[in-house]
């Protein structure tokens, strides 16, 4: 069974049943059944056209679970639109059901997590993650949005600055490990990029490449994590970076500034860079305060901490952390981090090994874990 095949094929066949006029979450439902369906019956033999395979059961099981319902009568007609046998069109309508999830009934928080779950293939737990609160409260955040576009037609698409939050996330979330979806990323914000003339889109696949152009160095050959500054810049994809860097260009200079622009400004700066001892600490400085006016993020004023370090010095970075909340996802990470820069190791120890207690992954528990261990070493 080809889970990747199912995977990309999913958003399509839903964006046909919510064109077709099924509402969004009987559409969903139907899909999935669809999905369960091709899990049970391909193992013998994978239909020549899958996606067609998929939209006539898809488009069967709605049909079904609507003559169930009160609205049997008004539905009936629908019987007659059943997909014909043959193959189906080759369009991919993943971008376009970007926008229809991104409806106007929604608040653009919502909308994020509806898409996220149902188009972008995240867990529950992945979207909360992101998002900084508690499963549970993601889980009540989709339930909500569901029952808000249950029985709507989605003929309203929602706004460019929702579209790019999702795909943002989507990539961070690929970027990461747990799921590769970085490439599929890129590529959608490709496409938005080449129908809509916007310096936020531009922005966005600039910092999507400048990031990806470094994946090949953020591991060791064992899995590990490599930190930034000891990753192998050789292996950095130059074409690549050049390709972000002339799109941020081009945005900047239409003096739109935007918080995609501002984070690729700092990615070109990190890439920018020969060693890392060469890096522009100041620069980065001065973007994460442009960063920090647009967007009034922790995490954003958390990262500055990190650079004002670089900077200035670990004991002004430390400064500057304690002014923020040390129940920041990697807070204590930095605090550590900082505190081996300044020549702290007994406390840089310490707080290595509770933050490996903490981390989201366990690449990341691994590498904190291992950066405990170096530091007790050190100290014997």
């Amino acid at each position: 069974m080809d889970e990747l095949l199912l995977r990309s094929l999913t958003p399509s066949v839903l964006a046909v049943l919510v064109r077709r006029g099924a509402d969004f979450a009987a559409a969903e439902d139907a899909v999935q059944d669809a999905l369960v369906e091709a899990v049970r019956v391909w193992p013998g033999e994978v239909p020549r056209d899958p996606k067609g395979w998929l939209v006539t059961v898809a488009w069967r099981r709605f049909l079904d679970a609507t003559r169930a319902d009160t609205s049997r009568r008004r539905r009936e007609d629908r019987l007659d639109e059943e997909p014909a046998p043959g193959p189906a069109p080759a369009v991919d309508d993943t971008l376009q059901l970007y926008f229809l999830c991104a409806h106007p009934s929604l608040t653009p928080s919502s909308a994020v997590a509806l898409t996220l779950r149902a188009v972008g293939g995240l867990t529950t737990r992945q979207i909360a993650r992101a998002y900084l609160v508690p499963e549970a409260t993601m889980a009540q955040r989709i339930s909500r949005a569901k029952r808000t576009v249950s029985g709507v037609r989605f003929d309203r698409p929602g706004d460019v600055s929702t579209v790019l939050r999702v795909l943002y996330l989507v990539f961070n979330e690929g970027y990461s490990g747990d799921v590769d979806l970085a490439a599929e990323a890129i590529r959608l914000t490709r496409q938005l990029a080449a129908a809509i003339d916007h310096p936020e889109v531009a922005g966005l696949l600039a910092l999507m490449l400048l990031h990806h152009a470094r994946r090949a160095s953020r591991t060791g050959p064992d899995g590990s994590l490599v930190p930034l500054a000891a990753q192998d810049r050789g292996r950095w994809d130059t074409g690549m970076i050049a390709e972000g860097v002339g799109i941020l260009q081009a945005a900047l200079a239409r003096d739109r500034l935007g918080e995609f622009q501002a984070q690729a400004a700092v990615a070109a700066l990190h890439a920018d860079a020969p060693t890392a001892e060469e890096t522009d600490w100041v620069q980065i400085v001065e973007w994460y305060d442009e960063l920090a006016g647009l967007t009034d993020s922790p995490v954003v004023r958390l990262n500055r901490a990190v650079a004002v370090g670089e900077a200035d010095g670990p004991r002004a970075g430390l400064a500057e952390l304690a002014a923020l909340s040390d129940s920041l996802p990697r807070y204590t990470a930095v605090a550590a981090y900082l505190h081996e820069r300044d020549g702290d190791l007994e406390t840089a120890a310490r707080l290595y090994a509770e933050a490996a207690h903490q981390a989201p992954t366990l690449a990341e528990r691994d590498h904190l874990t291992r950066q405990a261990a170096r530091l007790n070493a050190e100290r014997r």
